[in-house]
């Protein structure tokens, strides 16, 4: 990584520019922010703007700008990130009844940040939080490398967020309906926030996404791609009214953590062979937790003491399993349970291109219950010719465990750089990328700063 160029916090601070009440030391306003307090987001309630020296992690950590901490696992330790970003920053909400997030102090959700650099391409970046975190957890996995581009970026909290966040709305399934809708309305606002700033809409948009904000960039292809030119969804969650979703894979999971269940049990539900020694891992930190949000979220009905009212106060709490889930049957469930998945049910029917990542050792979302799936269902749609698939071998669900086990896993980060510049040159020099595949894991080299999508470093599927 070359030396960062964040300057002192005090200094940074100094530099900053806030709507509403601006100390004296803001006076001397930098050249290149100059008009920044006109900028207003459309519909937001809140907005505060700042100009910043460098808006990439490594200058912003231990600022209010960023959030290190929702980062946790997302990226290999050695991940290696652009700096040098200059330019401003909007951080703010929408009007919202739920209040899990607490950013900035605020207690208010629809929570959203947009980063404008200076140097611009004339592209803008949205996502949506992965797992259940919030609109800072992928600045170091995604806006810096787009900030580097010279692309505007924004990314939202989804609207709830949180272990509680299943709390949120009057009926199931309204949480997770929210982060399509929050979504969308983030994307709107910045293409306008964008054509304040710059003089001009975007010549181009694209969504992305982690996990959670793979699922959003599915959902807005397939329902808005009016408002996009293509997307890159990494390892995203499946959600179909009739089956596979985390909510037909993860009793199994649950299951065998209890010792209701075994090895053969989670292959017949998609866990893939040889993710075993992450197993461990998954049953403290992740199967738990996932399977009873998610069902209290889309079947409170279930098992009502069990999250209950809050999925827990303590991190032992939170993470442990639900016993009643050892036997949880999504198929035999009252269909009212089926309409609120419907409500947010994927149906492949993309309308602008996509590349889909996801690991072969995913250990939470595994690929045959999820992207394997979705890659069917695009193609039963007719949209086949809008999509690449490329399954990346030694991936798992966050690439934090490579640091753990770097013989056997490899970050996916490097691929997903590689396949949104693939995109980028699709849908802007019709340069089809590779045909679907498995990028395999190279038995030697930079496997944490590289990753090509065809070559010698491929290997069919």
């Amino acid at each position: 990584m070359r030396p960062s160029r964040a300057i002192p916090l005090a200094a940074a601070l100094l530099a900053a520019t806030v709507t509403g009440p601006v100390p004296a030391a803001h006076a001397q306003t930098p050249l290149h922010c100059a008009g920044l307090e006109a900028v207003r987001v459309p519909g937001a309630e809140l907005q505060r703007s700042a100009c910043l020296p460098d808006l990439t992690t490594a200058a912003l950590a231990g600022t209010p700008y960023t959030d290190t901490a929702d980062q946790a696992g997302l990226t290999a330790a050695a991940t290696r990130t652009p700096t040098g970003v200059p330019g401003a920053q909007i951080d703010g909400y929408f009007p919202d009844s739920s209040h899990f997030n607490t950013t900035h102090g605020w207690r208010h959700d629809a929570q959203f940040v947009i980063r404008l650099p200076d140097h611009w391409n004339g592209g803008l970046v949205v996502t949506g939080a992965p797992g259940t975190r919030k609109q800072y957890a992928t600045d170091k996995a995604i806006s810096d490398q787009v900030l580097a581009l010279g692309y505007a970026y924004a990314a939202t909290d989804k609207g709830n967020n949180g272990a509680d966040f299943y709390r949120d709305g009057t009926r199931p399934g309204d949480a997770v309906a929210e982060w399509n809708t929050r979504t969308t309305q983030l994307t709107r606002a910045a293409r306008r926030v964008v054509a304040q700033r710059y003089g001009h809409a975007p010549r181009r948009t694209y969504v992305t996404g982690i996990s959670n904000g793979g699922y959003l960039t599915r959902w807005q292809l397939e329902n808005h791609p009016e408002l996009y030119d293509g997307g890159v969804d990494w390892e995203g969650a499946l959600w179909t009214t009739r089956g596979p979703s985390l909510l037909t894979s993860l009793p199994a999971a649950v299951a065998r953590t209890l010792g209701a269940a075994r090895d053969e049990d989670l292959y017949a539900a998609g866990f893939a062979r040889g993710s075993e020694f992450l197993w461990p891992y998954h049953e403290k930190a992740y199967w738990g937790v996932t399977q009873k949000i998610y069902r209290a979220e889309f079947d409170p009905a279930y098992d009502p003491g069990c999250p209950g009212p809050s999925a827990g106060s303590t991190a032992e709490q939170i993470l442990s399993p639900c016993a009643s889930d050892t036997t949880y049957d999504y198929a035999s469930r009252p269909a009212a349970v089926h309409r609120a998945v419907a409500r947010v049910a994927l149906t492949g029917r993309i309308g602008r291109p996509l590349i889909t990542l996801h690991g072969d050792l995913d250990a939470l979302l595994p690929k045959a219950a999820d992207s394997d799936v979705y890659a069917r269902m695009v193609d039963r749609s007719g949209r086949g010719a809008l999509h690449r698939y490329y399954t990346i071998a030694g991936g798992t669900h966050v690439d934090g465990l490579f640091d753990s086990y770097p013989d056997r896993l490899r970050p996916i980060l490097p691929c997903y750089r590689s396949a949104f510049d693939a995109l980028v040159s699709w849908v802007e020099r019709g340069t089809a990328p590779p045909a679907d595949h498995t990028v395999a894991r190279a038995a030697s080299g930079d496997l944490v700063g590289s990753c090509a999508l065809s070559g010698a470093d491929t290997a069919a599927r």
